[in-house]
């Protein structure tokens, strides 16, 4: 008998596939069946300074594009990306386990940001101010960082780190990519797309790893800022790392997104919402919500409406069987999924009521697979991790509350301000709602609260580290520094003479 190693995922440096030499490695999973499929490289030192090097080079040459030139660019990437989504979304499918359907929903989002960046000799424009003294102009440039990094997590291996490049190498940035080990073949399929859109080597950099990857951008000299989305602890240490050693941070963190429902709103909307935003994508996202805060008397009702969807939840193999499509797949890892239960274990230990169960499911053919169902819980108390805590997973809890103050105290009350959700249809309730909660993402009866790429998405508190949202005008600010010139050109006629005073406007 034979064996067949699993496959080796490099990295991309110089504009190709670059196998790694480190020896170290880390197992690709396939989530439906539990398999491994492939081996990911874990770069060492020499690899990490390889790809930053190879980034500086690579910015060296894409500095010097003109706009128009760099915009061409970016339109072919568009154009690419847009002919050829179904194979990235695939891609994703294998490594992270999604619905496919979901996945090129998450490139489409992506995508929303590769074209915002098609437009962005608008937002990279100077400012000028003719004769702001006599005979002095004052105007200002916005130049490019140099090498920035961007560490995206495994959720959306292909629409988080759309967040990031595309702003940042339209303002002439060159990238280095760290993505997630458990699911690294989206960042190279996006970075050969870029190659056949035109972009020179270098500026387009994919580095496989692991801490050891990540404190090597954070502590490189040469790496001007750092993106992150992540967990909230990961988020502080990177801003706080990158930070110290002089770098631009934008650090997204976790999340605990509540719904408030009040009594007027329409119930069955609120419940096939409430269904989606908790168990689309297997509840794996920083907007999902996680909290339903139902305003009584409806909770018991709502319930019921929730549940009832939910028994008619196909859950399965997001690649599909005979062409025909489950709702929802399963988790990343097997790991993970025992960490989503292990918060269930918690919730039914303080007193929660559990009303659907998730734990425990297995599907057909697919025994090993890492799925977990649907679960619903009511009376949850809110002094218990399984409230407090992001729980990552397709867990959605209720939460009785007696008024609309109750339910805005609960959420100004936690850690975290990513996003939120009020259903309603009351407009001055909805109104007091997005003025006094303190949360970075509003939805009214809209349950997920992702802003479109021309604004800017970031949360409050410790869903944010560093000042900058990601994408939108926030995006291009970030990924430019601005240079102000005071410029005069005398006349030979009116020489200006000496004065030592302090310069003034006469």
């Amino acid at each position: 008998m034979s064996t067949t190693e699993p496959r080796v995922i490099s990295h991309w440096i110089d504009g190709a596939d670059s196998p790694s030499s480190s020896g170290r490695t880390a197992p690709v999973y396939n989530p439906a069946t539990g398999a491994v499929q492939a081996q990911v490289a874990l770069a060492d030192q020499a690899e990490i300074d390889a790809a930053i090097e190879s980034a500086h080079r690579g910015y060296q040459v894409w500095k010097t594009y003109s706009i128009a030139k760099r915009q061409t660019v970016i339109f072919a990437f568009r154009e690419l990306l847009n002919a050829r989504k179904r194979e990235l979304a695939e891609i994703i499918t294998a490594e992270h386990g999604k619905v496919v359907s979901d996945a090129m929903g998450e490139i489409l989002r992506g995508q929303e940001v590769v074209e915002l960046a098609t437009g962005f000799p608008h937002l990279i424009k100077g400012a000028f101010s003719e004769n702001a003294s006599t005979g002095v102009d004052v105007y200002s440039l916005k130049q490019p960082l140099g090498v920035v990094g961007i560490i995206s997590p495994f959720n959306f291996p292909a629409m988080v780190p759309m967040w990031f490049f595309p702003v940042a190498i339209a303002a002439g940035n060159a990238v280095v990519l760290k993505p997630s080990e458990k699911d690294p073949s989206a960042a190279l399929w996006l970075a050969q797309l870029w190659k056949e859109a035109g972009l020179p080597d270098g500026v387009f950099t994919v580095l496989q790893g692991d801490k050891l990857a990540v404190d090597g951008l954070l502590n490189s000299p040469v790496v001007q800022s750092i993106s992150f989305v992540g967990s909230t602890p990961i988020a502080q240490y990177i801003y706080e790392t990158a930070s110290k050693n002089g770098k631009r941070v934008q650090a997204l963190g976790g999340a605990k997104n509540h719904m408030l429902v009040l009594p007027d709103a329409d119930l069955d909307l609120v419940a096939d919402q409430a269904v989606n935003a908790g168990y689309g994508a297997a509840g794996e996202r920083c907007m999902a919500i996680s909290v339903v805060l139902a305003v009584e008397p409806v909770a018991d009702e709502l319930i019921a409406k929730v549940s009832e969807r939910i028994a008619n939840l196909r859950i399965g193999n997001g690649a599909g069987v005979d062409g025909v499509e489950p709702d929802m797949g399963p988790l990343i890892t097997g790991v993970h999924r025992d960490k989503v239960a292990s918060y269930v274990d918690t919730a039914e230990a303080d007193g929660a009521k559990i009303v659907v169960d998730g734990r425990g499911l297995t599907i057909d053919g697919h025994e090993d697979g890492f799925f977990f169902g649907p679960t619903l819980i009511d009376d949850i108390p809110t002094t218990s991790r399984a409230y407090t805590e992001e729980i990552f997973g397709p867990v959605l809890s209720v939460v009785r509350v007696q008024t609309f103050q109750e339910g805005l105290d609960l959420i100004n009350s936690g850690e975290f301000g990513n996003g939120t959700a009020i259903f309603t249809n009351d407009g001055g309730a909805a109104r007091r709602f997005q003025s006094e909660v303190e949360v970075g993402m509003i939805g009214i009866n809209v349950p997920i609260p992702v802003p479109v790429a021309y604004h800017s998405f970031g949360g409050w508190k410790a869903s944010l580290f560093g000042d900058a949202k990601a994408y939108g005008v926030h995006g291009f600010d970030f990924f430019t520094r601005e240079k102000a010139i005071t410029s005069r050109w005398l006349d030979p006629a009116t020489h200006g003479g000496i004065n030592l005073g302090f310069p003034q406007n006469n």
